[in-house]
């Protein structure tokens, strides 16, 4: 098992915690406390038909490439469940989530590094041709999705697949000691409206995976990277003078 730690700026640290984002902060507590039940409820339902939609999406982009070389990045993995399906159907996987304790669960059901990141820190760029967010941007802020969006926009290469879920509604609120931010289809298309590198393939909304909460609504969202938002980096000849 190992869990990755991203180095964090010390001085960031205490602005963070002079005036960041508490909810968060309570969220992933919450989740570091309530993990094993929040395992046992999730890990092993059936969500191979959306976990296939996506990884269709993300095969018709690339059709030339064998699963091995795709690179997916499990954006929030949690137990790990859709980290292991992926690994199992071939595809090179990364993963990633703020909690510690699912971090050291998901790298014990999968066998591979997980690292430990809250979603405002992310960074990466042109380094995946499939991210999967699944039910994990909904405890973002609002105001602070537009950013986070970015940053997923930016890490994908040209062409790339963004998989998004949010539970369905208008509401920012907080249950159980978690934040959630609701969205419904005009919300998520306020979101992207100003990401003009990234673009809605298919929308649709769905019930929720768990028999005993299928009254539930899901938003599901299946976006892309526009091949012409990543710039052209190859050299020109030199030529001398």
């Amino acid at each position: 098992m190992i869990v990755v730690r991203c180095p964090r700026n010390r001085l960031y640290d205490r602005l963070r915690a002079f005036c960041g984002d508490a909810r968060m902060t309570e969220t992933i507590e919450y989740y570091d406390r309530n993990a094993d039940d929040y395992i046992r409820s999730t890990r092993d339902i059936d969500f191979h038909a959306v976990q296939d939609r996506f990884l269709l999406a993300v095969a018709a982009a690339f059709p030339d490439r064998p699963e091995k070389t795709i690179r997916l990045l499990d954006f929030g993995c949690g137990s790990g469940r859709d980290s292991d399906y992926f690994l199992r159907r071939g595809f090179s996987v990364s993963a990633l989530d703020g909690s510690e304790v699912f971090c050291r669960r998901a790298s014990e059901l999968t066998g591979i590094p997980v690292r430990r990141q809250l979603f405002e820190e992310f960074s990466d760029e042109n380094a995946f041709e499939g991210i999967w967010c699944c039910a994990s941007l909904l405890h973002v802020r609002r105001d602070a999705l537009p950013n986070v969006l970015r940053a997923l926009e930016r890490a994908l290469t040209a062409g790339g697949v963004l998989y998004v879920s949010f539970k369905y509604g208008e509401e920012e609120r907080e249950k159980d000691g978690r934040h959630f931010t609701d969205l419904t289809e005009e919300g998520l298309e306020e979101l992207i409206r100003d990401i003009p590198g990234l673009r809605a393939e298919e929308t649709w909304i769905s019930g929720d995976a768990r028999p005993e909460r299928g009254h539930e609504r899901w938003l599901n969202s299946i976006l892309r990277r526009e091949r012409s938002a990543v710039p052209d980096i190859r050299e020109e000849p030199h030529r001398a003078d």
